[in-house]
């Protein structure tokens, strides 16, 4: 497996948390509205660009999107859309997070065809309205999604016992959905993003290491498997498809698997933890797609550290041979916690209120990112006059041997 040339503008990319579910209070929840996005969007792409993001994860809401019966309204998407094209940012547009339709039944036929028409709609829309290159991610983390619309019942269509059936449903979905798109634009790529998982069984249940397995590959990557055509080739997955592979990194995707099922997060020091250079060789030797890190955070005041960690084991993977094109910062801007609807603290601007959604930026968070970019010599803001000349896209060769020359420095006493 040979590396890629860079794909991307920018090494460092961000996102803007944008699920439109429907939660088990039976409400649906729109974050691009609850995180103030939607009024702040120019502001917010200006503050990526100034902190040298010129990539970032944008929404096209469906269930706001589609008016049924073939019908769809794009303002939303075009105010989008002006303000990235303006910014001089890549968007990667994010087709459905968590969110369908009203009465859409995701095990249907007729949400599936639905689908596919949208993706295509969706590609017609941005491509006549922007310059390319373009991205999308069709579905979002449906490993993910496919437990928490079913047995967790956090989300429609609390689907209990269905969980590999959702997943099926949605992979498939996923590819049609990406053949629909690049019916329209044939040179479209496509970030398939899902959290990488790391089970153990408990340090006196030994037996329980099978078991701990068989969560890890279906929460990690029983879809990824499906969208590359691995199994289940009828989907009509391949490897093209997949296309590049979205890593999402988060503390609590390790854990300890218990007799009964349930999950323990591994501590930070916990040995049996997995170093995350090592989740993403698995990932880019599993598979031989290009891959990024789709997202990842600390949370309130380990941000920064989350982030050096994060770097560190970035920079292990590129000299461990991993094709790795970027790491998103994700979300840019903090978002409601789930369950308490308090902030969350987890974004590089916290958001001061709920009313005028005041930005504050997360000064170490920035701090720490603005090291990386000095010691990769990578561009500490976006020139909008260099953007697809020179400097429109990374030179990832250089940032390989800015890593091999981080690993030949002296480890810290202190480390």
């Amino acid at each position: 497996m040979q590396a890629r040339e860079a794909i991307f503008p920018t090494f460092f990319m961000a996102g803007f948390e944008c699920s439109t579910f429907v939660w088990k209070d039976g409400e649906r929840k729109d974050y691009v509205a609850a995180t103030g996005h939607d009024r702040h969007l120019r502001a917010d792409l200006e503050a990526a660009m100034d902190l040298g993001i010129g990539v970032v994860r944008e929404a096209i809401r469906w269930p706001q999107v589609d008016l049924g019966g073939g019908r769809y309204d794009w303002s939303g998407v075009k105010s989008a859309q002006d303000a990235a094209t303006a910014c001089k940012i890549t968007p990667i547009w994010d087709l459905c997070h968590y969110g369908l339709p009203d009465d859409c039944d995701p095990f249907s036929d007729e949400c599936r065809k639905r689908f596919i028409g949208y993706c295509r709609a969706a590609a017609r829309f941005v491509t006549s309205t922007a310059e390319g290159p373009y991205f999308f991610t069709p579905i979002n983390e449906i490993s993910f999604f496919s437990a928490a619309a079913t047995d967790l019942g956090w989300m429609y269509p609390f689907a209990k016992g269905r969980e590999d059936e959702l997943k099926r449903a949605m992979c498939r979905m996923s590819i049609e959905g990406a053949k629909a798109i690049r019916d329209v634009e044939p040179k479209a790529r496509m970030v398939h993003v899902d959290p990488i998982v790391h089970a153990v069984p408990p340090r006196d249940r030994p037996d329980l290491a099978a078991a701990a397995s068989d969560e890890e590959h279906r929460k990690a990557f029983a879809a990824w498997d499906m969208l590359c055509g691995q199994v289940a080739p009828e989907l009509g997955g391949s490897p093209e498809i997949l296309d590049i592979v979205g890593v999402n990194v988060y503390h609590y995707s390790q854990v300890q698997l218990d007799a009964d099922k349930k999950r323990e997060i591994l501590g930070p020091r916990d040995p049996r933890r997995k170093p995350l250079s090592e989740l993403l060789k698995i990932a880019w030797e599993r598979y031989g797609r290009p891959v990024i890190i789709g997202e990842t955070s600390g949370f309130q005041d380990n941000r920064a550290e989350w982030l050096r960690m994060t770097m560190e084991e970035t920079l292990k993977a590129l000299n461990a041979g991993v094709d790795l094109h970027g790491v998103c910062l994700y979300p840019f801007v903090d978002l409601p916690d789930w369950w308490t609807q308090k902030w969350a603290k987890i974004g590089i601007y916290d958001v001061a209120d709920k009313e005028g959604f005041e930005r504050v930026p997360c000064d170490p968070y920035i701090a720490e990112l603005r090291n990386w970019q000095k010691l990769l010599d990578q561009p500490e803001n976006v020139e909008p006059d260099g953007y697809g000349h020179e400097w429109g896209r990374v030179q990832l060769s250089e940032v390989k041997r800015y890593a091999a020359e981080w690993a030949k420095q002296p480890v810290p006493s202190d480390a």
